[in-house]
């Protein structure tokens, strides 16, 4: 007997795939606390909606970033706490091959949290080099649903044409698709611009959730072409697009000094005003609070409309993930 209860979403959640690479590079336990105190405070504010993947903390620390999700979300107690929603995505690894590794994988995802998954969904399509695959996979996320035990299904990483394929496919089951997750700021307008995805989702009924909203930190405002750049692969990245995207941040920074916000409040919530939920990462508070900064305030019309043309007119963008599908 179905048993799924509605599933409802707030203006922004917190993408942990911020956590989920900080597991993978440097992670220690002494982080912990900190963690809890990011999610303590991101839901006493109404930001219930975590969302996290079964890949993220792999190796030694296999799981890792559900596990901590499950441990502070039982250690919370306060406002908000019936509204927590937690969102995995998970991965169409190759050794995944049919309904049933998706409800076992799910199953170890349930076990990390120590509850069941709210909103599952996949990762990854397949379609761009075995989409075969992919249709047994989905029909374990549908049979989830169908056994109530998880709330939703979603996707990410999907095009138009894919997400109305899984969409039909979906719909003759009974089964509702909730959300899609794609690569969308200010500096990765191609899902909507060229897919037309947002257009797509709302004829659907389907929540277009944006990772990556500050895209990696280059819309923060903490770097420039002059300054010092991250460490690791991003570094290549930044000194690569910072050059190209001055106009972009001038704009930027002339709308948050007239609204007295930040850089990154403007540019999460940008996101907002575009309808989509922006899930950005926040490591320690101060990242948190700016987050949260984003919420309960909007841009108005002509601030949009210059926003969208100053980025339109960059000469740099961000690298497209690789299995973004048509």
């Amino acid at each position: 007997m179905q048993t799924n209860e509605k599933l409802t979403f707030p203006k922004m959640g917190c993408g942990t795939w911020a956590w989920g690479n900080r597991l993978l590079w440097g992670y220690d336990e002494s982080m912990d606390q900190e963690l809890q105190n990011v999610f303590n405070l991101c839901v006493a504010n109404g930001v219930t909606l975590f969302d996290t993947g079964d890949s993220y903390g792999t190796g030694k620390l296999n799981g890792r970033s559900e596990m901590l999700l499950g441990e502070f979300s039982q250690a919370y107690a306060g406002a908000n706490q019936d509204n927590i929603c937690i969102a995995t995505k998970l991965a169409a690894y190759p050794w995944r091959w049919s309904r049933k590794a998706m409800i076992s994988a799910c199953a170890g995802s349930a076990q990390r949290l120590g509850k069941n998954v709210d909103l599952v969904q996949m990762h990854w399509s397949t379609a761009n080099y075995f989409p075969w695959q992919e249709w047994g996979l989905l029909d374990g996320l549908a049979d989830l649903y169908e056994q109530g035990k998880v709330k939703g299904v979603g996707l990410s990483n999907y095009g138009p044409k894919r997400l109305k394929k899984v969409h039909k496919k979906l719909s003759d089951r009974g089964v509702p698709l909730t959300t899609l997750q794609v690569q969308y700021s200010l500096l990765s307008t191609y899902p909507v611009t060229e897919l037309g995805l947002k257009e797509v989702c709302d004829e659907l009924g389907i929540k277009l959730i944006a990772y990556s909203p500050l895209a990696l930190g280059i819309l923060t405002g903490k770097y420039s072409e002059k300054g010092s750049f991250p460490k690791g692969i991003r570094s290549i990245l930044f000194k690569q697009i910072l050059p190209g995207i001055r106009p972009l941040l001038l704009c930027l920074e002339a709308v948050a000094k007239s609204r007295n916000k930040t850089l990154s409040q403007v540019a999460i919530n940008w996101c907002i005003c575009k309808g989509t939920i922006p899930i950005p990462g926040a490591k320690n508070q101060a990242q948190a609070e700016q987050n949260i900064g984003a919420l309960g305030w909007e841009l108005d019309s002509g601030e949009v409309a210059e926003l969208d043309k100053a980025a339109g007119n960059t000469d740099k963008k961000m690298v497209q993930n690789i299995f973004q599908t048509q």
